[in-house]
């Protein structure tokens, strides 16, 4: 008798978790919603990334101990714990989000991150002048991007990139995202180099991610 009480119980509780989580993610289905709303060029999707799509971002970066990494628009922080089950410590992340609001979220959610609330297109500045100043002064292990970048013209968005790598180790990943048939921005042999991974199709829309390094 007690063990089927308590097996009812936790039936109970599964249920009552499982509510819970649903209600987390549609009411962030709704903030993201809200974000793209009022600024389209700032957040430029209308709901966070898909599990599959924030896992193999994550796969990419390397755990090594004392390795430093920045996340660049993490919105309500998928792809950020993805980030923390690759085995990363909040102290060895950075996490650069433009609406304040998510900067509340992700502290909220996230304790002990480093939360820095600004413009991920000045992250040269952000890392040599700002908040973040002084981490990883020897150069980043690795940048995960949730940025639209598709939503700048074509000589910003090569700035943007060529900025992101000189704060990288040579050969240290850029990971970005993207719904298009193309790359953010074009290759260039001797300069950087680009991979893409196989499109992941149950994420809505599909989207596949890019990954540059800069050339040793």
């Amino acid at each position: 008798m007690m063990d089927m009480l308590g097996a009812q119980s936790e039936a109970v509780r599964k249920k009552v978790r499982k509510v819970k989580s649903l209600k987390v993610k549609a009411l962030d289905e709704v903030r993201f919603f809200r974000s793209w709303v009022e600024s389209p060029l700032k957040t430029g999707a209308v709901s966070p990334s898909g599990p599959l799509l924030v896992t193999k971002m994550a796969s990419y970066l390397d755990p090594k101990p004392g390795a430093h990494f920045v996340e660049l628009g993490p919105g309500t922080g998928v792809v950020t714990k993805a980030i923390f089950d690759r085995g990363i410590p909040s102290d060895d992340l950075i996490s650069i989000e433009y609406s304040e609001d998510f900067c509340q979220l992700l502290k909220s959610r996230f304790p002990g991150l480093n939360v820095v609330q600004g413009d991920a297109y000045a992250l040269k500045d952000i890392l040599s002048d700002g908040a973040a100043a002084g981490f990883a002064k020897d150069g980043l292990d690795g940048i995960v991007s949730s940025l639209p970048l598709f939503t700048r013209p074509e000589s910003e968005r090569r700035r943007f990139l060529h900025d992101a790598l000189e704060v990288l180790k040579p050969g240290a990943p850029f990971i970005q995202f993207s719904y298009a048939l193309v790359p953010p921005v074009k290759p260039e042999p001797g300069v950087f180099s680009l991979s893409k991974s196989d499109w992941i199709w149950k994420n809505l829309p599909p989207a596949r991610v890019w990954v540059y390094r800069r050339v040793h």
